[in-house]
């Protein structure tokens, strides 16, 4: 018998895999404006109708493309998302190509989906996955806060 996809988890990753799970209010994923700033290669920002602004720059946004090859090679190579690959050694710095969209456009009412100039356009970003990666200081320090007790 196989236990391949058997896995162990303590109370407290199952507990904090549930937060990161839960729903967010619909309010924090409704965006109220969306600036797409292709012209000037900076990246996207979101005004949400609950008062919250985000921003991403354009390689944060590629490297973490939802899609499940990127998510899967994420994974197996231990980076977050929005972390960018480890540089090739045989590629010269000059040479690497740009990360930034041809285009965008809207999928439905709840995403966004970008054609980046290096031929990639699988993932689908939706509002409430942008809304859960924000960049801005609030969100990145609450991220970050160290759980459980002190040593």
């Amino acid at each position: 018998m196989s236990h391949e996809g058997i896995r162990i988890a303590s109370k407290e990753q199952n507990d904090r895999e549930a937060e990161e799970n839960r729903p967010l209010p619909r309010i924090a994923v409704t965006p109220e404006k969306v600036r797409v700033l292709l012209t000037e290669g900076k990246g996207m920002e979101i005004d949400w109708v609950d008062g919250h602004r985000s921003a991403w720059s354009f390689p944060w946004l590629r490297d973490a493309c939802p899609c499940a090859t990127c998510v899967e090679e994420r994974k197996n190579e231990g980076r977050k998302a929005g972390q960018p690959k480890s540089k090739s050694a045989t590629l010269l710095p000059m040479y690497a190509p740009l990360a930034k969209p041809k285009s965008a456009q809207a999928v439905g009412r709840y995403a966004i989906q970008f054609n980046w100039l290096d031929g990639h356009n699988g993932g689908i970003y939706s509002w409430e996955y942008l809304r859960r990666v924000c960049q801005c200081p609030e969100c990145t320090f609450i991220a970050e806060e160290p759980s459980g007790t002190p040593n």
